[in-house]
């Protein structure tokens, strides 16, 4: 998606990396360049919003079940393994805990 328009912050950047300015998962110098593209370009300005109404919604609607305890310590567990680069065995995580 593209409004046509030459800006600074390319609309297929913002789009790319929505979700991780939606998360306030980014630099504060890559917001300011979001904020600032969504003042010029409403096409990514109404896409934005979009996915924030969105993400509200499943966040009211899913956002309050408990996950259970052995399976919590067990995805944590892989992501020490794979942060630490020691090998992951290929066992699903999901499957674990069906045992």
């Amino acid at each position: 998606m593209s409004c046509g328009e030459p800006h600074e912050t390319d609309c297929s950047e913002v789009l790319d990396h929505l979700y991780e300015f939606l998360d306030h998962e980014m630099p504060d110098a890559d917001c300011t360049k979001f904020e600032v593209h969504f003042e010029e370009c409403s096409p990514c300005l109404e896409k934005y919003g979009l996915e924030q109404a969105v993400k509200k919604l499943v966040k009211r609607c899913c956002g309050h079940d408990d996950v259970p305890s052995d399976l919590r310590a067990k995805v944590m567990g892989r992501i020490d393994l794979i942060r630490s680069g020691q090998a992951v065995p290929d066992q699903d995580v999901s499957a674990a805990g069906a045992e």
